[in-house]
């Protein structure tokens, strides 16, 4: 295992706890059926899909795998879950991913909170489960997750990037601060400011001026959870320090413009969103 990697797992503070999830559900998460009939849907033909088991600090979580069914040294993309889990979703992302030559891997970072993929009610979803999930449980999982990545001996992570949604979206911030490995990000959407607390005790925007892995931010304009104004925020702190980070608001658009599953879908921002996450990863891990 790369020694680096290694160190930056070893310093994550992560208590032990019983996995509530230990293999994922199939379909869509039961908080957003009937899902819309826009649903883009990827096969795996060329592929290799499907589940993985992620050795962690504390015990094996589950994850969704794609890649290329031939070659080898793949650039690696981590896919980072909205708060209803690696659902349907977010394993079709990975298969898109994996028909443009990467390994994408979606871990289930919810795993030892609880299984949002039975739960039916959004706000149970925030509050039993999502506002329980520590960032450093999640930068050591995503870092186990890497390391799993070059163990497997197709993913090469000198070419690694990450991309969110939402939740994952705010994560994508903080992981480019936390693994110095890291060559690029996408981040749809995800939140930037909010209340230091022993479960979050930073936000993106306390890590902007020390930030120098290049993210893609993509947010909309009409975002009803996250305001412009703390994007702007955002936008301004990476200038002061001449990050190569951009951040592109889609005007007139909501948040979860990407989510083709939902009423939110706007198809326009999404395909432009997707054109750009692609270009920037092509730019940073295959450049």
């Amino acid at each position: 295992m790369n020694e680096e990697l290694l160190g930056l797992m070893s310093k994550t503070d992560v208590t032990r706890r019983e996995f509530v999830v230990t293999t994922l559900a199939a379909g869509f998460a039961l908080a957003v059926l009937p899902v819309s009939a826009q649903t883009i849907t990827t096969d795996s033909t060329h592929l290799i899909a499907g589940e993985v088991s992620i050795p962690t600090t504390d015990g094996p979580i589950p994850a969704y795998r794609a890649m290329p069914a031939t070659g080898n040294s793949f650039p690696v993309v981590l896919v980072v879950q909205e708060i209803l889990g690696v659902h349907e979703h977010i394993r079709d992302i990975c298969r898109r991913f994996a028909k443009l030559g990467h390994l994408a891997v979606a871990p289930e970072l919810f795993a030892r909170q609880g299984d949002v993929s039975k739960m039916s009610d959004i706000n149970d979803i925030l509050s039993k489960v999502v506002s329980k999930v520590p960032d450093a449980q999640v930068m050591s999982d995503l870092d186990a997750t890497v390391a799993w990545a070059d163990r497997s001996s197709k993913g090469d992570i000198a070419k690694l990037g990450i991309t969110g949604f939402c939740w994952g979206g705010r994560i994508v911030w903080l992981y480019a601060a936390h693994n110095p490995q890291l060559k690029a990000g996408v981040a749809w959407y995800g939140r930037l400011v909010g209340q230091a607390n022993e479960l979050q005790p930073k936000h993106p925007i306390d890590v902007a001026a020390s930030l120098t892995v290049p993210v893609l931010g993509l947010y909309g304009g009409d975002d009803s959870g996250i305001a412009l104004d703390t994007v702007e925020q955002m936008r301004k702190a990476l200038k002061a320090q001449a990050s190569p980070s951009e951040i592109i608001v889609y005007p007139n658009t909501p948040h979860g413009f990407h989510a083709d599953y939902r009423p939110s879908y706007r198809p326009e921002a999404a395909k432009d969103g997707w054109s750009r996450c692609v270009a920037w990863f092509t730019r940073y891990l295959k450049g």
